[in-house]
């Protein structure tokens, strides 16, 4: 049997841009040619794709690492170079993609064949064609591509079920799920049999619906006693729950304290106990069955839950349970995504992203862009050097270093590249 795996940590990364070209016509009986060099490719982006054939996170315990491909660098004639392809990957329908270090929810894959770009790839750069101006005809230098970073992402599975099976552990629930859908859960009489969400499908009355056996709760599950959160988690999407009792007690068990504790716990797990709810109180083919469902009967009385009174080992009173299933489903609203933030962003450099801090008399100068416009100059060219200034400039690194106290020949920072502060 496959290991149910519904948490991984993997590294993920975008496409770097390819680098822009400097190049300079060159052809026999032209002299001087003017500049072709052409811009690099677009990196590949990261895509999620929600595979309906998976059913488990096993995959990612083999390959934690994705690097989607670059874009080539440009070359001479005008050439652009290619973008990368992107690089898709597929989770199971449920699962939530996380950045490890903000927190923030990437996706929310609760759609089966939904595609969503996680990361965008870097822009390629552009060639030395770009630069040319009327008083700058021979730019020697090009714009490189963008990087893209390495990022940790958190994959976290929550089963997409339209209804739910919840209850003590041993009370019948992957026997239920085998007589009421084509699933064959393993079953034995022993608790905890079941370790992992188990799905079947019910086809009947005009309907298709998903049925979760989840995994035995206890006492304390939603503060991690046990496997709780990872139990718990998989209850969060269902839109119905069907709340099995042992309405015979033949765990030793009171049927009426065990449903008001399962209830507790649903409710002390975010708004759980709020789900629509009715109760399939199994192993009525035992003795004392009867008298407990007259105890439950009395003590729900006045609550909105309706009661069927079942038995998985005889088959014996599905056909109005199900019935129930497919009469208040339609009426239940789908479970609510979760809030999820955009494809990361092009890390475009603009006057506010940039940072100047002080020590010891040199001035550094941070942002996103930083090295990237330090590498978009050929230091060795004036032509390019004007340029570099220039943008400073227009970004608004000289205003805010001059506010920093920035003198004449004061030492600055940018990046990897040192030099003295110029007005």
């Amino acid at each position: 049997m496959a290991l149910f795996v519904d948490k991984a940590r993997i590294t993920v990364k975008a496409g770097n841009g390819g680098n822009g070209c400097v190049s300079f016509h060159r052809e026999k009986f032209v002299q001087n040619g003017g500049p072709d060099g052409g811009d690099g490719g677009r990196g590949g982006d990261v895509v999620l794709l929600a595979d309906e054939s998976m059913h488990t996170l096993m995959d990612f315990r083999n390959r934690r690492k994705f690097v989607a491909p670059a874009g080539e660098d440009g070359s001479s004639r005008f050439r652009c170079g290619k973008s990368g392809e992107a690089l898709v990957i597929k989770v199971p329908p449920g699962t939530i993609v996380r950045d490890v270090q903000t927190g923030r929810v990437l996706a929310d894959m609760h759609v089966p064949g939904e595609r969503r770009v996680l990361l965008s790839g870097g822009r390629g750069g552009w060639g030395n064609t770009h630069f040319a101006t009327p008083t700058r005809q021979a730019p020697n230098f090009a714009k490189p591509g963008e990087k893209r970073e390495m990022r940790e992402m958190e994959l976290e599975l929550k089963s997409l079920a339209d209804v739910g099976l919840v209850g003590y552990p041993n009370v019948g629930k992957s026997t239920i799920l085998s007589v009421v859908t084509s699933a064959r859960p393993k079953i034995a009489n022993y608790h905890f049999t079941t370790l992992a969400p188990n799905l079947g499908i019910v086809r009947q009355y005009g309907q298709d619906y998903v049925i979760a056996d989840i995994p035995g709760l206890v006492e304390g599950a939603h503060a991690g006693v046990g496997l709780g959160h990872a139990f718990l988690r998989h209850v969060e999407r269902t839109r119905l729950l069907v709340h099995v009792l042992d309405i015979a007690g033949s765990e030793g068990r009171d049927p009426i304290e065990d449903f008001e504790r399962i209830n507790e716990e649903l409710c002390q797990y975010g708004r759980l106990a709020e789900r629509r709810q009715i109760v399939a109180a199994n192993k009525t083919d035992l003795p004392g069955a009867q008298e407990n469902l007259e105890r439950l009967r009395a003590h729900l009385a006045g609550r909105d839950i309706e009661i069927f009174p079942v038995s998985a080992a005889t088959r014996a009173g599905f056909e109005p349970l199900l019935r129930a299933i497919s009469r208040i489903l339609p009426t239940l609203p789908a479970p609510e995504p979760m809030e999820d933030a955009p494809a990361e962003p092009d890390p475009l450099p603009e006057g506010d992203a940039f940072t100047v801090s002080v020590q010891n008399g040199i001035y550094y100068v941070a942002g996103p862009g930083a090295q990237r416009l330090v590498d978009s100059v050929n230091f060795g060219d004036e032509e390019s050097l004007n340029w570099f200034h220039r943008t400073l400039r227009r970004l608004g690194v000289i205003d805010r270093l001059r506010e920093a106290g920035a003198q004449e020949g004061d030492t600055v920072v940018l990046g990897d590249m040192e030099f003295d502060f110029v007005e």
